[in-house]
């Protein structure tokens, strides 16, 4: 999925984030996990078999293919997928979603949307309230199949936020969807400025840190993990924090690629990644981290086939499961992914 530049994310963390490690105090997090770890999440890309997109061998269509996927994800030790979704300006991806929950609720696995916003300068805000609706009548009524699948969050549904132009004007979108009952938690990426009021939390995704995208894709985004988490903690301690995991980057088969990397490292850029959150808040599980992505394959992203398994090449890829279960071996070959 295309995204802001790391230059763009970059300026949300250094405008509201921390000048160094100890530049502000981490405050406990009002909302954290169930249990002693936070909920698994994986953002699900719908729109394959679509031909603007690269053949991957099955269709986004299919009940069965999505059907082995949950059950797939579940083994994982992942929950829910979070389905990209653009409203009525994509009709095979809204297909997709339909397929999604309704089998979501047939395989006792949680589904959740994320709100592309759209690149229009004119009418994004008109948009985002028509969209949303749509979705709501759509897809959360008590009428709609698989609705009871969709997660929630103290009782409201959990709608991700994908920003793109910025002409959205999120005060009178959260004004609309507070009408819902009940209302949503919208979760918005990173930190938006002005609007951050209008977002119930903010999840992390995919970003190389400050010193951008490296050739040999050794900047696997430790520096923008810990500058997310500890802003988070020290400023934003009342929103839901989402984590990000991610296992790699290649964007070399999309069309709009820019050849942008971060390399594997045998699983060790997955387990890092994933884990991260511990090292700011130890003793406070957010409620969710969502693994970043389970099947986008054009941005090289997907954990779906799993990880490269460099110590035993012959049993095939590493398990997701398996990497954050497993301790960390210092002594790694380089990555050979």
């Amino acid at each position: 999925m295309l995204r802001l530049t790391s230059a763009a994310l970059l300026l949300f963390l250094s405008f509201h984030g921390c000048s160094g490690p100890d530049a502000a105090q981490i405050q406990p997090l009002k909302h954290k996990a169930v249990g002693p770890a936070p909920q698994v999440l994986a953002l699900y890309e719908a729109w394959w078999g679509h031909p603007n997109h690269i053949n991957i061998g099955y269709s986004s269509h299919d009940p069965a293919v999505v059907s082995r996927q949950m059950k797939q994800a579940k083994a994982m030790g992942i929950s829910a997928f979070v389905v990209d979704w653009y409203g009525d300006r994509e009709p095979f991806i809204d297909k997709s979603y339909e397929v999604l929950q309704t089998q979501a609720e047939k395989n006792k696995f949680q589904i959740a949307m994320m709100y592309d916003e759209t690149n229009d300068d004119d009418g994004a805000t008109d948009e985002a309230i028509a969209d949303l609706t749509m979705f709501h009548e759509t897809y959360l009524s008590p009428k709609a199949s698989g609705h009871q699948a969709y997660l929630t969050y103290e009782g409201r549904p959990v709608i991700f936020i994908f920003p793109k132009g910025g002409h959205t004007d999120w005060d009178k979108v959260r004004k609309l969807v507070n009408q819902w009952k009940p209302a949503p938690i919208l979760i918005q990426e990173n930190l938006p400025g002005k609007y951050a009021n209008d977002f119930d939390g903010f999840y992390a995704w995919i970003n190389p840190g400050q010193a951008g995208w490296s050739a040999d894709g050794s900047n696997w985004g430790q520096q923008y993990l810990d500058d997310f988490y500890r802003t988070m903690g020290s400023k934003y301690s009342d929103k839901i924090v989402v984590g990000g995991a991610w296992s790699q980057f290649n964007d070399s088969k999309a069309s709009w690629g820019l050849n942008r990397r971060i390399a594997a490292r045998c699983g060790q850029t997955y387990r890092e990644t994933f884990d991260y959150w511990r090292k700011i808040f130890p003793s406070d599980p957010p409620p969710f981290i969502m693994v970043e992505t389970w099947n986008d394959h054009e941005e090289g992203t997907a954990v779906e086939n799993g990880l490269p398994n460099c110590s035993n090449p012959s049993q095939g890829p590493l398990s997701p499961a398996a990497a954050v279960t497993t301790p960390t071996d210092k002594s790694s070959p380089p990555a050979k992914d």
